[in-house]
């Protein structure tokens, strides 16, 4: 199992905190059978600026110590991007570190209370440059969780989305785990990622998550998630289903 969205490396962001941290949570997540990680540190969040090079010297360092004490877990560079206005800018200066060596996938994060009114526009001149952005953890996005159906101008347009385990499985609360579920249905999320940050309050959930999605989607939605995990490693293109707007619940009246 691949996890394309952690943050393991070392006393860089709100992720862990020192080496043996990054060990931990690496022997958990083999544990859940994840086999690779994509390291994904913030970028431009307003706390954390975590360059590229920055990024690949830690996995280098972190990857010889897995080695070291035979852990069987590979970690790739990743980085997890506040989606700002300066992005072609850092991609000029090599600061931004794509999922993929063609630099065709990126991971962008909106801020939590609202989706940026320049979100579309952006998206549009990356995917003319040859980049698809990929929106991380939308179900815990205000705007998202008040319509969820904000994310389908996205998606028709070819953006990708990725869904956090312990969103769906209830660690984040009913009502956003209510809101995931809708999203799989809608065909409006393409693969689930871990966003894990220690082994405590913000662990991987992936083995639940992927239980519980065979348990309520069928094994056809497991194998399709996958594959889209493993064909982002590998910068292939990526296949989805036609979304659809979100099925509102039906509440009947007493009278």
């Amino acid at each position: 199992m691949i996890d394309l969205h952690c943050h393991i490396l070392p006393g860089i962001d709100d992720g862990a905190k020192d080496l043996e941290d990054s060990m931990d949570m690496a022997r958990k997540a083999v544990a859940e059978g994840i086999t690779h990680i994509l390291a994904s540190p913030h970028y431009k969040n307003g706390h954390w600026d975590n360059e590229k090079q920055d990024i690949l010297s830690l996995v280098e360092e972190v990857q010889e110590e897995l080695d070291a004490r035979d852990i069987p877990l590979t970690i790739f560079p990743g980085q997890e991007v506040r989606i700002n206005g300066e992005f072609f800018e850092d991609v000029e200066e090599n600061k931004i570190q794509f999922i993929d060596e063609g630099n065709q996938y990126v991971l962008i994060e909106f801020p939590t209370p609202m989706i940026p009114q320049y979100a579309e526009k952006l998206f549009f001149e990356m995917q003319r440059e040859g980049i698809t952005p990929i929106i991380v953890h939308p179900e815990r996005n205000h705007a998202v969780l008040k319509d969820p159906d904000l994310l389908m101008s996205f998606v028709e347009k070819g953006v990708l989305v990725q869904l956090t385990a312990a969103s769906y499985t209830g660690g984040f609360g009913k009502e956003i785990q209510k809101v995931s579920k809708q999203l799989i249905e809608s065909n409006l999320v393409h693969f689930i990622a871990s966003d894990a940050h220690n082994i405590g309050s913000r662990s991987f959930h992936m083995k639940e998550a992927y239980q519980k999605l065979e348990k309520e989607f069928g094994p056809e939605k497991v194998a399709e998630y996958h594959q889209v995990t493993k064909d982002l490693v590998n910068g292939e293109p990526i296949f989805t289903k036609t979304p659809q707007k979100v099925k509102k619940a039906k509440f009947l009246g007493l009278f």
